[in-house]
């Protein structure tokens, strides 16, 4: 009786922890996070406050250790200029033709290249951007990619619609050289180092059966 119940606890356990949210910044340590050679982050990346920043800019973007594909993520960050968040990305040493990134910026726009943007992919429906901290929630599930943006929806996309290499639907031009629908829709996520000023709170992430 007693292994039973016990094999039905553990059970209960696991179908319990399905679904929840993780943090992938403890608000402590970069523990979980490696630079772009999975080895541990170098000085460029501090932890203060709780808050994620970059101390000295252009010395790497930040990495997950572990590599995610369907999920809902959630971020709040502040900067003073460029940064991004990349989502799915098969080879760090390669972000910018194997990964998607979520552009974080300061206020502007709407264009493909503007705060809430797929960048280079999609326009967000708006200017959603903020002074101060700004909140991102973005949505993997399969082909579909969602940003919200302080609370309102501004920019969906369908990998599968992105059939080559180079090309948007609406035939502008794009930076990658193989067709979206044929990236590899698990990897890792990761914060970039674009020269700003740039800090994150409150990253955490929720797998998706």
């Amino acid at each position: 009786m007693r292994t039973i119940l016990t094999l039905a606890t553990a059970m209960l356990a696991t179908a319990a922890s399905a679904g929840e949210w993780k943090p992938l910044f403890n608000g402590k340590d970069l523990d979980g996070w490696t630079n772009r050679d999975g080895k541990a982050p170098g000085a460029g990346w501090v932890v203060e406050n709780g808050t994620l920043a970059i101390a000295k800019p252009k010395t790497g973007d930040l990495w997950t250790r572990d590599r995610f594909g369907d999920f809902v993520l959630e971020a709040e960050f502040k900067t003073d200029g460029n940064s991004g968040i990349f989502l799915r990305t098969a080879d760090p040493k390669n972000n910018v033709q194997t990964g998607i990134e979520i552009q974080v910026n300061v206020p502007g726009g709407p264009d493909k290249h503007s705060v809430g943007s797929i960048y280079d992919l999609v326009a967000p429906s708006k200017n959603a951007g903020k002074d101060g901290w700004n909140k991102a929630v973005i949505t993997a599930k399969g082909a579909s990619l969602t940003v919200e943006l302080n609370g309102e929806t501004i920019a969906t996309m369908d990998l599968d619609r992105w059939t080559e290499a180079g090309k948007n639907p609406d035939g502008s031009k794009n930076k990658f050289k193989t067709a979206l629908k044929d990236f590899k829709r698990e990897g890792h996520i990761g914060l970039q180092d674009h020269g700003a000023t740039v800090a994150y709170r409150n990253v955490r992430i929720k797998t998706l059966d």
